[in-house]
């Protein structure tokens, strides 16, 4: 199993999603704890347009035809951090918002860890 942590700004987006919301999230977390970073598409894929942060992933999550995505990397541990998420439909700038905050908050673990 690999380890799965999470940082704050991830937590409040997951507590404001609704139970079946949130499940449909933990099962794609629990696919990405059993398999680790050999699990690839159509459950994870990488990230492009992203400057800060080596390796930046998406967890790829349907939820009644929504797509969620899940930002992530891999930290020295191998722990797969949770970042942040949101639902991307109809969100062209989705990818512009989400990932300077996944970077910010990837480099702010990673400072933790020192």
């Amino acid at each position: 199993m690999w380890q799965v942590v999470t940082v704050d700004y991830f937590d409040d987006w997951f507590l404001s999603l609704n139970p079946a919301e949130q499940q449909s999230i933990l099962t794609a977390i629990f696919k990405l704890q059993s398999i680790g970073p050999l699990l690839g598409r159509p459950d994870v894929d990488t990230l492009s347009g992203v400057h800060r942060v080596k390796n930046l992933k998406e967890l790829r999550v349907q939820y009644k035809g929504k797509p969620y995505r899940v930002l992530f990397a891999f930290d020295p541990k191998r722990q797969a951090v949770m970042l942040c998420g949101g639902d991307k439909t109809g969100d062209k700038r989705f990818y512009d918002r989400m990932i300077p905050i996944a970077e910010r908050e990837f480099i702010a673990h990673l400072e933790k860890l020192d």
